[in-house]
């Protein structure tokens, strides 16, 4: 059978690739149903985009890559998609978007897009054969034990990248493109929990709080998570797309506040007060507990000397930890590295080097913060792509 485009992964990017890229495009996937990730994101409802969408909240080699695909198709005009298709959303915390219904909205969305566009699905078929013959990229797929060859002017690599493995996810497209001579960024588990030897933690397991969590290269302001392994919540989840091993964070307590003053300001109106009950008016009284097992906490307020007083307010925001790892693939939210930019072309995604091969989404070293910029980039950097074929295609 011969085609236009054969699309790899019926996830965010490639179906948005395959609304764009029109007739003769086939979007294959070993999947049983497409948009998996879609589906369970946000907690089921679907975190699409984020009203503060730029490129500084990228990480990438090139941190310019992205904001070609960026400025051409933004958040609003995903927004503009959703409301011509009637789906209700709402805004939660940091501009962040959410169906209001369920996440199955925005499949069903960009299935009916595809389907206006001509665009076909294959699912529950795998690829067990690709080659190029000079002018055709040329796939074996099977299906059910039915083998069907394919050739196609075009071929995307929308298989995302390593994350999540149970929801079947592979190095796939590093494998096809380094075949045809693309670099690697070497991929590393985004947006992942860390863990803490000696489940240091478990007595707090379950307690979350506003932090600030810092390492060298960034630093968020948002609640944090105890649990039996370690730490997660969106601060921790955040910056561990900046941390490297071995290194060590740091994490604000008490961001937004000076306790070196509400210390001197509680020891002036009430210094009977025990300095431990006083901190428990700042501080959830478990995580007081748990700090007291290393920081003196003895004595009452009246007892505090100055000096005492800002080692302490330091010690509370400045509190360092040194991560044995992270939770790795198995939890990992997204990740980071993958195919090299300086191989693509950031206007049309396409492989400078192999005419006919693009690849997009989470695939191509361009990972986006927590909170629905991944889901943008999907559909940013899809749409790129699907409109440069849709575009070859009326020329040809």
């Amino acid at each position: 059978m011969q085609i236009e485009t054969l699309i790899l992964g019926a996830g965010a990017a490639g179906m948005m690739c395959a609304a764009e890229a029109g007739p003769g495009t086939l979007v294959v996937d070993h999947a049983r149903n497409p948009g998996e990730k879609i589906r369970i994101s946000g907690g089921g409802r679907c975190n699409f985009t984020n009203l503060g969408v730029e490129p500084g909240c990228f990480l990438s080699e090139n941190p310019h890559f992205c904001k070609s695909a960026l400025a051409r198709y933004t958040q609003w005009d995903f927004l503009d998609l959703i409301g011509r298709h009637g789906i209700a959303w709402h805004e939660k915390t940091l501009g962040q978007l959410f169906c209001d219904g369920k996440a199955t909205q925005i499949i069903a969305m960009l299935l009916r897009e595809m389907e206006a566009a001509g665009a076909e699905l294959a699912l529950s078929t795998e690829l067990a054969e690709l080659s190029h013959d000079g002018t055709r990229f040329v796939a074996r797929l099977m299906r059910e034990g039915t083998e069907q060859v394919v050739s196609a002017r075009n071929l995307v690599l929308a298989t995302g990248g390593k994350s999540i493995p149970k929801m079947g996810a592979t190095g796939l497209a590093y494998d096809i493109a380094t075949r045809f001579g693309l670099e690697i960024v070497a991929p590393r588990p985004g947006l992942v929990p860390f863990t803490f030897p000696d489940g240091r933690f478990s007595a707090l397991s379950g307690l979350s709080l506003p932090v600030r969590a810092q390492t060298a290269r960034g630093a968020f302001e948002e609640a944090m998570l105890f649990t039996h392994r370690g730490l997660s919540g969106p601060a921790i989840l955040q910056i561990s797309s900046y941390w490297r091993e071995g290194e060590a964070i740091t994490v604000d307590l008490l961001p937004g506040s000076d306790p070196a003053a509400a210390l001197r300001a509680a020891r002036g109106e009430a210094g009977r007060r025990a300095l431990s009950t006083a901190l428990g008016q700042l501080l959830p009284p478990k995580l007081v507990a748990y700090l007291g097992e290393t920081l003196d906490l003895s004595g009452n307020l009246a007892d505090l000397s100055d000096r005492r007083i800002a080692a302490l307010a330091q010690a509370l925001s400045g509190w360092e930890l040194r991560p044995q790892g992270t939770e790795g693939w198995r939890t990992a939210e997204v990740t980071l590295g993958g195919i090299a930019t300086n191989g693509l072309s950031s206007k049309t995604m396409e492989a400078k080097s192999v005419p006919g091969l693009y690849v997009i989404g989470e695939a191509v070293d361009v990972t986006g913060w927590l909170g629905g910029y991944n889901f943008q980039w999907a559909w940013s950097s899809g749409t790129a792509c699907g409109r440069a074929i849709a575009e070859t295609h009326r020329r040809s």
